[in-house]
């Protein structure tokens, strides 16, 4: 019976109907699959410059993370929410933020590419978040749950030495910015910012700029306009 069934049109029109839904398949995730795979290719190659991981290692961390990607001003996070990702961006920029009563954004941290980025407190708590995460460019973007990067941690010695190195860089860059924001003048917040952080200067719009600083758009725009005139 199975022979006749195989050598009938029964057969080959049920593998031609097979091979229209493959070829329908591709054509329309081809997109996303090479998506996948740039976001992931760029990761690993990050992963190879900074630390000593081998490259049977660097796929393993790399196969665990799904990839997305986010348009400009598309939250990542919003209030309210868990925060159950580590995220690494692949290419553009996310910022993190909280919204005052008045609507406006009070920013904690700019996160270009090549940066990692979560809500430290909700994602280690496990408890509702009380900022944002958002793209300010297209953005694209490798998250990796709780679970599989404590267990990445826990099985790659040389990731979670790198993990380590992370968090105390940002201990201490966040350290040195609440000195400058409780002791700076205007003048001396944005003169660090621009030290640290002349590359993104173009990027982003002033209203950020100063919502990062916490200085009025008004005042943000006499310093620049100062500083040009010096230049």
């Amino acid at each position: 019976m199975w022979e006749n069934y195989f050598t009938s049109n029964n057969y080959s029109d049920a593998l031609f109907d097979a091979c229209l839904a493959f070829l329908f398949v591709c054509s329309t995730h081809r997109p996303l699959l090479f998506l996948s795979l740039t976001m992931k290719t760029e990761f690993e190659s990050y992963l190879r410059s900074e630390t000593a991981l081998s490259a049977a290692e660097i796929r393993l961390i790399s196969d665990c993370a799904d990839t997305r990607k986010l348009h400009r001003n598309e939250a990542l996070l919003t209030p309210g929410e868990v925060c159950r990702h580590k995220v690494f961006i692949a290419k553009g920029m996310l910022r993190t933020y909280s919204v005052k009563e008045d609507g406006s954004e009070h920013i904690l941290q700019f996160s270009p590419e090549h940066t990692w980025t979560l809500d430290a407190e909700s994602y280690d708590t496990q408890t509702p978040s009380r900022y944002y995460i958002s793209a300010i460019e297209n953005s694209e973007v490798l998250l990796w749950t709780r679970n599989d990067f404590l267990r990445l941690l826990s099985e790659l010695p040389l990731l979670k030495k790198y993990a380590d190195h992370i968090v105390s860089r940002t201990m201490h860059s966040t350290r040195q910015r609440l000195h400058t924001t409780l002791s700076g003048t205007p003048e001396e917040k944005y003169d660090d910012f621009v030290q640290h952080y002349p590359n993104l200067l173009t990027r982003l719009p002033l209203r950020m700029i100063a919502a990062y600083l916490g200085i009025s758009l008004k005042t943000l725009t006499r310093l620049r306009s100062a500083q040009l005139q010096r230049s």
